[in-house]
């Protein structure tokens, strides 16, 4: 057992851009596509995950230290850092839940692929820290291994079928058919969009406000394209962080050029997916034949669409508003500022692409997760203490994964540590995750049927 699980971690170091490739390759020789296309497959999405690597990186190097300038002009006081899911993710590893949550995760997707509760394949292991920073906090809220696998098990079924809600949204808007995204926080906070999107909706004049890169692009020619904006955007921020002219400019550059670049390893990495994602759904539908499966993959795939950027950036000031005017608050974005993108991407494909829509839905998005990450600061402190990435005497959280409405509700809630604030929290993800999950049961449904 333990040669296993060292093999495990060994692959796991490896990060995505090689886990990721490997399994694609297994899954590929095992549905007889041959040696030559599963390894072509394999390799074409490892290159598009260090062409994603690359320009994420490009994104936190250049945002990352711009943001932490405009949090510092800005003397907020905060004083519990956010460490990002470049902190969170190790802390989930490094612990007693890290390589047990895989072989659980992937347990749990069996057992639902085999009971039809989802059409969810993941192959997206990696993510799989989510789940396991879950099973971290909550064997640490309760002091119980058992209770840990317990809150492995819950994220595990909650994020399939998170896949299987916002399919709709992943085929439509983003067009990546044949893929789901279960995991992160573009799934799990994206069922706050879908009530606020059917609330405008209903209001007279405001339900036909939409704003779009489309339509900037449209009505403003050459200074509406993407990559224009990015840099309009990019010098926005620079100048708020008190770059001088020099450094702004080149901030926005370096803005422009994710905005360009993103959208085409995202299509790398589609290219090398969708031979194996066909092969697998005529699999599972020979095997169960009763409804379309689909691959899960990564979020940063939802990074490349325009208007997902463009709300990224937008994000950034808006964050730090948001954490300098919410009462109580502790913790200094700064860790997640730089992929705030992750948290609002699948609001903006609620959204159909609306930027003004989606300025309300993520600012909800973020008071949420900002606040719940208040009260896990001292959880994921001693998290990371568990696993000596913090010496004794300082404090940390996280947006992504501490600022989770799943992994407080777990925590706390089994825990027993529970107060008006858990209930609330309880109250308003609960009716959206219901909400959301109607929405989008009823349009598959009705898809179904007329195709049918």
């Amino acid at each position: 057992m333990d040669a296993v699980l060292a093999v495990i971690q060994y692959i796991v170091d490896l990060g995505p851009s090689v886990m990721l490739p490997l399994i694609i390759i297994i899954i590929g020789l095992s549905l007889k596509q041959g040696v030559a296309k599963s390894l072509q497959s394999g390799l074409t999405i490892g290159v598009g995950f260090v062409g994603i690597g690359l320009v994420v990186g490009l994104l936190t190097e250049s945002l990352g230290p711009a943001a932490e300038a405009m949090a510092k002009n800005f003397n907020l006081g905060l004083t519990v850092i956010d460490v990002g899911w470049p902190g969170s993710a190790p802390m989930a590893w490094a612990s007693n839940m890290g390589l047990i949550a895989i072989p659980v995760a992937i347990a749990v997707n069996i057992v639902m692929l085999l009971i039809r509760s989802t059409h969810v394949l993941n192959v997206d292991i990696w993510n799989i820290w989510h789940m396991a920073f879950t099973g971290a906090i909550v064997q640490i809220a309760t002091g119980s291994f058992w209770w840990g696998i317990v809150g492995i098990i819950v994220h595990a079924v909650i994020a399939y079928k998170l896949g299987d809600i916002f399919s709709p949204v992943t085929d439509n808007f983003f067009g990546l058919e044949g893929v789901a995204i279960p995991h992160g926080t573009s799934a799990y906070m994206g069922v706050i969009a879908a009530p606020i999107d059917d609330l405008f909706e209903k209001i007279p004049g405001v339900k036909k406000i939409n704003v779009t890169t489309e339509q900037l692009e449209e009505k403003l020619g050459p200074f509406g394209q993407p990559l224009v904006i990015g840099t309009v955007l990019g010098i926005v921020i620079g100048l708020l962080a008190r770059y001088d002219i020099g450094q702004s400019l080149q901030l926005g550059v370096k803005m422009g050029a994710v905005m360009l670049l993103m959208p085409l390893v995202v299509k790398l990495i589609m290219q090398g997916l969708l031979p194996i994602a066909e092969a697998a759904r005529e699999m599972l539908q020979k095997r169960f034949s009763d409804g379309n499966y689909r691959i899960g993959l990564d979020p940063a795939l939802l990074l490349g669409h325009p208007q997902v950027i463009s709300a990224s950036l937008i994000f950034v000031p808006l964050t730090i508003i948001v954490a300098a005017l919410l009462p109580g608050n502790r913790v200094l974005p700064f860790g997640d500022l730089a992929t705030i993108g992750f948290f609002v991407a699948i609001a903006v494909g609620v959204h159909k692409g609306n930027i003004f829509r989606t300025l309300f839905s993520g600012t909800a998005i973020m008071v949420m997760t900002i606040w719940i990450s208040n009260q896990m600061v001292e959880l994921q402190t001693q998290l990371a203490q568990n696993v000596n990435l913090l010496p004794a005497g300082g404090q940390v959280s996280s947006l992504d994964q501490a600022g989770s409405p799943i992994t407080y509700l777990l925590a706390k809630g089994i825990g027993g540590d529970i107060a008006v604030g858990w209930f609330v929290i309880l109250a308003l993800y609960g009716a959206c995750f219901v909400y959301t999950f109607i929405k989008y049961r009823r349009r598959t449904l009705y898809v179904e049927s007329e195709l049918g």
